[in-house]
């Protein structure tokens, strides 16, 4: 464990409010990631994905920079465009 996770979860286990922020943060980074990380697999511009999965490039961006919280429609639909599927999981925290 580094020392910004040592951080993260002393300010986590004495402050709920904390937590909560930072778990909703660290959301929509993992599904920014994984976006990124899905659009560049298939060797994709944002525009092409956007142009794809009928979006606004914009919202391609928005949610690659952690500005969007996008809905699980808006993920299927962008998965869809690409031949893929959505998956979600729960995991241990």
């Amino acid at each position: 464990m580094t020392r910004i996770d040592e951080l993260i979860a002393d300010r986590s286990e004495h402050d709920s409010e904390f937590a909560h922020a930072y778990s909703q943060e660290d959301e929509r980074l993992q599904m920014a990631v994984a976006l990124t990380e899905l659009r560049q697999a298939e060797g994709l511009t944002q525009r092409q994905l956007a142009r794809l999965a009928g979006k606004p490039q914009s919202t391609i961006a928005r949610i690659e920079n952690g500005n969007m919280n996008a809905s699980l429609k808006v993920l299927s639909e962008i998965a869809a465009a690409v031949g893929r599927k959505l998956e979600i999981r729960f995991v241990g925290v």
